[in-house]
């Protein structure tokens, strides 16, 4: 049977503590074999659905909740609708779980934020899974002239007939291919575009935008200064969603696109700060100014 512990074991030559115990020596729990499960599909996958859980092991919706409620209630997972996510406060889910969560929402982010975008343009694009839909989406553009620090999307623009795609140097982040650093920053000062097309990992309800990388946010901070418009694109999980770093707030963007509404605190941040607002779900897509 696995244990969960909840604090930092420590070895010693002293005495010998027994198997299930931590350090206040406190019996700790046993975990139900199915949670064990529920945990290692959610840590593999950044997330995990009710309906899809229930189905899987046999068991009510009811139970797999109340599974689910548990696992929260540990701060293993993080409850969402319809399901929980991984906890993500301080480290982001692996690339490909980033990739199937909420993935037909960037792909509508991803064709809503290319129409914002006229052929004949320069921008630049920087990580994350959602941004790298919105190359797929401006490959039928005309004379483009795209920077990014994003090995991902460099790879989908690369044999777009009519874009020149311009990769920046630094140091590459083995889990999702993002080019980062001093060098990075540098390289991006060399630019003034016309659109910057940002992502973030999280997005706080008082409209701070997040991330989980240092080197990261400092390089996408030099962007948007570079921009003489910034595009933010994200879904709606952002918002269940902590990072610890900041890379700006809704004053410097121009316009959000996001797959469904936002919280109502948000949608007041971007009138405050007359940001337009994309609900590319929405059918059709609804455009706030």
């Amino acid at each position: 049977m696995q244990y969960i512990r909840f604090r930092l074991r420590i070895w010693s030559f002293g005495a010998k503590k027994k198997e299930n115990e931590d350090l206040t020596g406190v019996l700790l729990e046993p975990l139900h074999p199915r949670l064990t499960d529920i945990l290692e599909i959610a840590r593999q996958r950044g997330r995990v659905d009710v309906d899809l859980l229930s189905t899987r092991f046999g068991v009510t919706p009811q139970t797999i909740r109340k599974d689910l409620n548990d696992l929260c209630d540990r701060q293993l997972l993080q409850r969402v609708h319809g399901g929980a996510v991984y906890p993500s406060g301080v480290t982001n889910f692996a690339y490909d779980a980033r990739r199937t969560l909420a993935a037909s929402g960037k792909q509508l982010i991803g064709m809503a934020t290319a129409k914002l975008v006229p052929d004949n343009s320069s921008l630049i694009i920087n990580i994350g899974t959602t941004t790298e839909q919105v190359a797929l989406a401006l490959r039928r553009h005309h004379g483009l002239m795209v920077i990014t620090n994003n090995i991902n999307v460099a790879s989908i623009l690369r044999d777009a007939p009519s874009a020149e795609v311009v990769i920046a140097g630094g140091v590459v982040r083995h889990s999702d291919g993002g080019i980062m650093g001093e060098a990075t920053v540098d390289f991006m000062r060399l630019f003034k575009v016309d659109y910057a097309i940002i992502g973030a990992s999280a997005i706080d309800h008082d409209g701070a935008i997040l991330d989980y990388d240092l080197r990261e946010v400092k390089v996408s901070q030099t962007i948007i200064s570079q921009s003489r418009k910034t595009i933010l694109v994200a879904d709606n999980l952002k918002f269940e969603r902590t990072a610890p770093v900041k890379i700006s707030d809704f004053s410097m963007i121009d316009v959000f696109v996001t797959d469904n509404e936002p919280p109502a605190e948000i949608v007041d941040i971007c009138k405050a700060h007359n940001v337009e607002l994309v609900v590319a779900g929405a059918n059709p897509p609804m455009v706030s100014p």
